[in-house]
């Protein structure tokens, strides 16, 4: 297999883990979507915000997908009337996650499309391999 098949299968797992890795953060704000009490003990959780970088990998020479360090959502949290709920403030409002639940499911289709269509790349590398194999065979 040349090195140029080889960057692009490497490329691409790249990217494939750099999705998969964007699906757990997406699941991970879906899952908290409704959580009031985050990991400081008092706000609610704060939607987790995962972006990416071009990084050369020296040994191939090819550039990789890589994750940046997980940042936060700075934006403001919901603010939700409940003057029922243990923590709610004296007016009866309760401090919500800012997650929205429409964009996390939008990004989890195209962190999907992006991971598919890295599937396709390695696919048709390996394919394009097969049929060289062969050609050089007979």
């Amino acid at each position: 297999m040349t090195m140029d098949l080889q960057k692009s299968m490497l490329v691409a797992a790249s990217g494939m883990k750099a999705q998969g890795t964007r699906l757990k953060i997406v699941a991970e704000n879906l899952a908290n979507a409704d959580t009031v009490i985050g990991a400081d003990g008092f706000d609610p959780y704060r939607r987790k915000v995962i972006t990416f970088k071009n990084a050369l990998d020296r040994a191939s020479d090819a550039n990789l997908v890589k994750v940046n360090p997980l940042t936060y959502d700075q934006s403001d949290f919901r603010i939700e009337y409940n003057p029922t709920h243990p923590k709610a403030d004296p007016d009866g409002y309760v401090k919500m996650p800012n997650v929205n639940s429409l964009i996390e499911v939008m990004d989890m289709r195209e962190a999907q499309r992006s991971y598919e269509a890295n599937v396709t790349v390695i696919e048709s590398t390996r394919s394009l391999v097969q049929r060289t194999i062969e050609l050089l065979r007979g």
